[in-house]
């Protein structure tokens, strides 16, 4: 069996993830996708904007449809509040015994960010890091760009 993993915020969920998770499916015999929530950075982006979308129900209804057509994949949420470094920001070293809950055993673990590779070699050593998209060629898009739309109908592009 080959084992992936996959983690975000999904602030929201978009095509780019998909696209990744959808990498993942292809590769791997079983893949988890956890969705982080209760970091800094998402309560103040979800207290700086109203939109519906940025709700955790929603993100996580949005992240199981997403999942759900896959066989081979599964998702869960976690909650990270309280793992806080002294200065606010959230510690991936800390969240790395919740992953292991969830993924004791990975062979890949995917992102679209080459800059996560020190921390997944630290956290994750028997893990390669396939980096998926990271110039945002397929799907031109992140979810700081959706949350900046103006336009419903624009975020709803690219969305899943």
């Amino acid at each position: 069996m080959i084992y992936g993993f996959y983690g975000g915020k999904f602030l929201p969920m978009h095509k780019g993830h998909l696209y990744c998770i959808d990498t993942a499916a292809r590769m791997c015999d079983h893949v988890t996708v956890l969705m982080f929530h209760g970091g800094n950075d998402e309560m103040r982006i979800c207290a700086e904007g109203s939109q519906p979308f940025l709700a955790l129900d929603f993100r996580e209804a949005q992240m199981r449809r997403v999942c759900a057509l896959y066989p081979n994949v599964e998702c869960h949420t976690v909650d990270i509040t309280a793992l806080k470094l002294p200065d606010g920001t959230e510690d991936w070293d800390a969240e790395t015994p919740l992953v292991r809950q969830y993924v004791p055993k990975m062979d890949y673990v995917y992102s679209s960010e080459p800059s996560y590779g020190a921390y997944f070699a630290r956290a994750y050593p028997e893990a390669q890091h396939i980096i998926v998209d990271a110039e945002r060629r397929t799907y031109p898009i992140s979810s700081t760009l959706i949350r900046a739309m103006q336009e419903t109908e624009e975020q709803q592009r690219w969305m899943v």
